[in-house]
């Protein structure tokens, strides 16, 4: 994928209203700094547009990045942060539940996991949720220059097995730094967003991950 522009267009916070877009939207999860905002800055080929941190629960709102005017990247509160008032959370969690149950352009859910630990509690919960929304997630490995290469196959079976996920579900394992596995990463955007000339012809309905099989 070529990235010709990349632009944060629209911030929504706990009381905002929102946008209804007329583009494919792609959501990222993940828990409170486990490098959301490192790979979407990666995928858009920009060092800095997404907001970085090395303090856990910087992003706090919902962010829409339009790529090429084409289709959005959507960045979505980080979870299972600490220090976050149960209340703040609260509202944090009816904030990405309305718009993953809402949004009718939302084509297909990133959950990113840390490739060097098994997930924890909320990364399930997590992972259980969106599936019950209708969605079957694709998990992005981060952190992956932390390990060794060695390790990769592990650390992969051991997030399979921690979430129990669907058969066929696709792990991309990640580094910001190396940028490895960004290019499988936007191979997989593009056959669910803009789906071939023969996929539509055989009546293959790839832009939409819900309850389909993969």
């Amino acid at each position: 994928m070529i990235i010709k522009s990349a632009n944060l267009e629209t911030v929504c916070g706990i009381t905002s209203v929102l946008p209804i877009n007329d583009k494919p939207e792609v959501a990222f999860s993940g828990k409170s700094n486990v490098g959301k905002s490192s790979l979407i800055n990666a995928l858009m080929n920009r060092k800095s547009l997404a907001r970085t941190s090395g303090s856990p629960g910087k992003t706090q709102t919902i962010n829409f990045y339009n790529i090429n005017e084409a289709l959005y990247y959507v960045d979505l509160p980080g979870y299972g942060y600490a220090k976050v008032a149960e209340k703040t959370k609260e509202k944090w969690g009816t904030m990405i539940e309305r718009y993953l149950k809402t949004s009718p352009q939302l084509k297909m859910v990133f959950l990113l996991l840390d490739i060097r630990h098994e997930p924890s509690q909320n990364d399930k919960s997590m992972y259980d949720w969106i599936v019950y929304q209708g969605f079957h997630p694709v998990i992005i490995a981060t952190k992956l220059d932390k390990i060794n290469r060695s390790q990769i196959q592990k650390q992969v079976k051991i997030i399979k097995e921690g979430l129990e996920v669907i058969p066929g579900t696709k792990i991309y394992p990640f580094s910001a730094t190396s940028k490895q596995g960004r290019d499988e990463i936007w191979a997989c955007i593009e056959e669910i967003c803009f789906p071939s000339q023969e996929s539509l012809e055989n009546g293959i309905d790839t832009p939409q991950l819900r309850d389909i099989e993969q």
